[in-house]
């Protein structure tokens, strides 16, 4: 027969070396599970608007590049920087969609002056 003791020490060896197991195969699986869904990932498509008009049903202010905060416009030699207008849409992947609506190539489409 078997001391308690050792009963308690067996069981608690056997636990000890059963759960890094299983911890192992829960980050296996969780890994296989992150490596799976970023492959599946859908990036949406950007939309490209006709106009202006179009545009400015969405964002009265237009579309601008990511970290484009002033609106630069030059008049007489000079270079000007004013503040945006209306509700402007920082996302470089729809500018770029909607490129041929930016007249003076400023980083803003369809700004409001």
């Amino acid at each position: 027969m078997i001391s308690p003791r050792l009963a308690i020490a067996a069981t608690v060896l056997t636990v000890a070396i059963a759960v890094p197991s299983v911890v192992v195969a829960a980050e296996a699986s969780s890994a296989s599970t992150v490596h799976t869904s970023s492959v599946n990932k859908v990036t949406p498509k950007s939309t490209t608007y006709k106009n202006c008009t179009e545009i400015h049903k969405h964002w009265s202010g237009g579309i601008a590049k990511k970290g484009v905060t002033t609106n630069t416009t030059h008049s007489k030699g000079k270079t000007y920087h004013r503040a945006l207008k209306g509700t402007v849409k920082h996302d470089t992947a729809l500018y770029n969609a909607n490129k041929k609506s930016d007249a003076d190539k400023d980083g803003i489409a369809c700004e409001k002056s």
